[in-house]
């Protein structure tokens, strides 16, 4: 479903990813894992077409995304590509409801009557029908992760990327968060590829994935 081709970048003299080859099949949780530095982040926002490599290609189903430029890229991506990072990235002016449901403005493809529906819909499955109407200076580190989530399924997405999702998380609430992402997968079939430094997440994985000097190796 996911596949990347001959991945390398290069910051100054620095080859940060030789040549990584990767396939990710549909319905699954991936892990990558590797020092810091190692490049996990880098491949991560390059699949996840937020930087572009400077050798290689990456492929989403049909899709080279490589080909991708400007506006193009930018609607592809938001209608087909979920992301949650180690901070949530809420906009605080805003309650947990229009945050989530941000993405479905952007892409235009529903009445608002729909967009708030799905937005309410993904709170109330993701335990947050009481904090809907909130800000997130109103939520804790947990429900603000949670919100982060819907908005990154808000558009039903083939793909959904995690940069150190639980790294801002205390273990109970980390553990909670892990177990939602294998909910999503057996319920709907979602696919997650997830940095993290958590081994307990990495190890869950249906793959692992190491990246170290620039390859990557099957955990």
């Amino acid at each position: 479903m996911l596949r990347a081709e001959n991945i390398v970048k290069t910051y100054g003299k620095l080859r940060v990813l030789k040549a990584i080859d990767l396939e990710i099949e549909q319905g699954k949780i991936v892990s990558i894992v590797g020092a810091s530095g190692a490049g996990k982040s880098t491949l991560l926002h390059i699949l996840g077409t937020l930087d572009k490599p400077d050798e290689g290609k990456v492929w989403l189903g049909d899709q080279e995304l490589s080909r991708l430029r400007g506006n193009d890229l930018a609607l592809y991506r938001n209608q087909n590509i979920g992301f949650i990072f180690q901070f949530h990235n809420l906009m605080p002016e805003f309650t947990a409801l229009e945050n989530v449901c941000i993405p479905a403005y952007l892409a235009n493809k529903k009445s608002d009557k729909e967009i708030v529906q799905r937005g309410r819909e993904l709170l109330e499955m993701l335990g947050l029908t009481d904090r809907m109407d909130h800000k997130p200076s109103e939520m804790s580190g947990g429900e603000q992760q949670r919100t982060a989530v819907a908005r990154a399924l808000m558009n039903n997405p083939a793909v959904v990327f995690a940069d150190e999702p639980s790294g801002n998380l205390d273990s109970h609430t980390a553990e909670e968060l892990h177990n939602l992402f294998f909910r999503l997968r057996d319920e709907f079939g979602q696919t997650f590829v997830i940095v993290t430094h958590n081994e307990e997440l990495a190890n869950m994985a249906d793959e692992k994935f190491e990246i170290k000097d620039g390859v990557i190796f099957t955990g």
